[in-house]
């Protein structure tokens, strides 16, 4: 049976969650802002990556107009609930003439989800080096959407990964949605961008690349083993985040995520991930550790 598009607008549905109230003025020693989940979610958790991208906003909101987020590090410190909004607290750590430090704790229930320190800067120039795209990448016109590959599961977390995602994502060879086909490597690439424009705000464009980073970052570890994500029993959860914009980028525009996983062990999976433009452009880097629960008898190494 083929699962039907859903009736929501993805792009919208971003663009709200990703537009914060300031929660009437309210402030403590925080700056107080509250944000939407996400009610369309096919699991009860809240995807992380929206979590990460909403405390950026905050954050932002709280900084010059122009200071950019140039990095960030938080730790997921409980699982959210997509159907409740959230509530993010933002203390002003420091400002200086060319950087500002941020910390936002993300709340649901009055128990932080989320604990971030992010830091803005003001543009500067400096010396210039980057490693270099891979070559001998398909273009992203070339590859399968998700919706051609996913679109005709009835299935909840299908049909959300086919339609309801606001990023086309597209693998650069197999993906590992239901098997791990060819050898089992510890890297992988995909394309990716938002369905749809997005407004000029730099910061927004930054924000929204955190939010799609943790779609696919762990996925090194478990190709290295031989395991999907529909793999029975298996248990996936981000433990932390780490991430470093280097260059002004689109997020509207195609990126190529190059990821690989140096280690996994005890229980834990480490993966990092480049974002090159389609001019060979790094713009960004990330780091994620991830909890990765495998039944035995699974793993084909």
């Amino acid at each position: 049976m083929n699962a039907t598009p859903p009736n929501t607008d993805p792009m919208e549905t971003l663009l709200r969650i990703l537009e914060l109230s300031d929660a009437g003025g309210a402030q403590t020693d925080e700056d107080i802002f509250v944000g939407l989940g996400d009610a369309n979610a096919p699991r009860p958790r809240l995807f992380g990556g929206q979590v990460l991208a909403q405390s950026i906003v905050a954050a932002a909101r709280t900084v010059d107009e122009d200071h950019l987020v140039h990095s960030m590090h938080g730790y997921f410190l409980r699982p959210g609930d997509a159907a409740s909004p959230l509530t993010f607290g933002v203390q002003r750590l420091r400002d200086g003439r060319s950087f500002s430090a941020r910390r936002t704790h993300a709340y649901q229930g009055a128990v932080p989800i989320l604990s971030m320190i992010a830091s803005f800067q003001r543009p500067d120039s400096g010396i210039e080096h980057q490693d270099t795209m891979p070559e001998g990448i398909p273009a992203p016109e070339t590859l399968p959407t998700s919706a051609q590959l996913l679109g005709a599961i009835d299935h909840p977390v299908a049909k959300a990964w086919a339609y309801e995602r606001p990023f086309d994502i597209r693998h650069v060879g197999a993906n590992i949605y239901f098997d791990v086909k060819g050898e089992h490597v510890a890297h992988q690439a995909v394309w990716l961008k938002t369905l749809g424009p997005m407004p000029t705000d730099q910061n927004l464009h930054r924000a929204a690349l955190a939010y799609a980073s943790d779609y696919t970052l762990l996925e090194p570890s478990l190709r290295r083993h031989g395991i999907s994500w529909s793999t029975p029993g298996i248990s996936v959860a981000s433990l932390d985040h780490a991430m470093w914009w280097h260059r002004p980028l689109q997020v509207d525009d195609w990126l190529l995520y190059v990821a690989q996983s140096p280690s996994a062990s005890e229980a834990r999976g480490l993966n990092l991930g480049r974002f090159f433009n389609r001019d060979g452009v790094l713009v960004a880097t990330v780091a994620q550790e991830g909890m990765m629960r495998i039944p035995e008898g699974t793993v084909a190494d």
